[in-house]
């Protein structure tokens, strides 16, 4: 029947770098599919997944290994054999569980088929060295201490007993033969894939070359894209600086030309008052005339001003005098006040006396 597929996933393939040892290199470009694969001729169990034509993970499960859950989406486990470590990145916690749950059993489906392999080469071996003790422990006594009727008694069930086990032992070395061809044809296919495998890791080399190469190609065009996005938005800015100043420009366009249209008002104004100036020359005239008469009058006015302030001046000066004068009437008013009031303070201590 050959290898049949037991469980598949898609994942993120990762091998740890082998000059590091601690660094991830991704194994493929984006998902790919990872299948558990049952081989029923030799009873193992096998983890492949292939990128296109390049195969990314050939890895014999044995009971030795272990899966381990770094991350809550990411696993590892270590394969001796490939020398190197493989991680898978999933894009879920319930694949990375099914996966892992799929590892262990398989594992255990592993070990149990070691241990019986072991019990039937241990048994079979055990068998082959019975059947060696007992055939000449068989055909010893017939040969020392048997008679000739002896030996043509027990001549029949020992030369039955001696083919079938030549038999046997001849259908175990066809059977060794054929596990021996088995173990030639897998050992080859292990020396294919290890070929295959060094194919692979030399064309990822170069792929890895490529892609440094194609890199520092892609940086230096986004650094010259990035220079161009540089210029592109100081044109950008210059651009929106002069949509700026041209809206300013078109504002002050449009105040001027309303500046233009008060002054024409006002000229035309100006032409209609530029008709009656001689009637306000003559208003001026007589306005003049006005003034001159009116500033007579002021003169005239001034001069009865100067006399009324004079005159002021001089009732205020009768009225301070006026004020000192009464001033000192009142102080000798209450002098005699006061006299008076202790001339009858004196009246009346005598009118107690008497």
């Amino acid at each position: 029947m050959g290898e049949q597929p037991i469980f598949t996933t898609r994942a993120h393939v990762f091998q740890i770098d082998p000059s590091t040892k601690k660094n991830w290199v991704p194994a493929s470009k984006q998902a790919v599919t990872v299948s558990y694969f049952y081989d029923s001729t030799r009873n193992s169990y096998r983890i492949i997944s292939v990128d296109g034509t390049k195969v990314i993970i050939n890895s014999t499960i044995t009971p030795n290994m272990t899966f381990t859950k770094t991350s809550q989406k990411f696993g590892q486990w270590a394969d001796s054999r490939a020398n190197t470590v493989f991680g898978l990145g999933f894009s879920s916690e319930q694949q990375l569980a099914k996966f892992a749950e799929k590892f262990q059993e398989v594992k255990e489906a592993a070990k149990l088929a070691r241990d019986k392999s072991q019990e039937k080469t241990e048994a079979s071996s055990n068998h082959s060295q019975e059947s060696g003790r007992e055939t000449p422990s068989s055909t010893q006594p017939s040969s020392i201490n048997g008679t000739d009727d002896e030996k043509a008694c027990h001549a029949g069930p020992v030369e039955a007993h001696l083919k079938s086990e030549n038999d046997r032992l001849k259908s175990a070395v066809a059977q060794g033969t054929t596990n021996a061809k088995k173990w030639e044809t897998e050992l080859q296919t292990l020396r294919d894939s290890n070929a295959r495998l060094i194919d692979s890791l030399e064309e990822s080399a170069t792929n890895v070359e490529q892609w440094k190469k194609q890199l520092a190609a892609c940086k230096e065009e986004s650094d010259h894209l990035r220079i161009k996005i540089a210029e592109l938005e100081a044109q950008c800015e210059e651009a929106e600086i002069q949509k700026e100043n041209n809206a300013k420009l078109s504002l002050r366009l449009e105040e001027l030309k309303a500046d233009i249209q008060e002054k024409d008002l006002e000229l035309e104004n100006l032409r209609k008052q530029a008709e009656i100036i001689p009637q306000l020359m003559e208003e001026c005239e007589s306005m003049t005339q006005k003034l001159q008469t009116a500033e007579l009058k002021n003169q005239e006015m001034g001069n009865r001003m100067e006399t009324l302030q004079a005159d002021i001046g001089e009732s205020e000066l009768k009225q301070s005098m006026l004020k000192s004068e009464l001033k000192k009437f009142m102080d000798v008013l209450d002098g005699k006040i006061d006299e008076l009031h202790e001339f009858r303070q004196g009246l009346s201590k005598l009118g107690v006396d008497n």
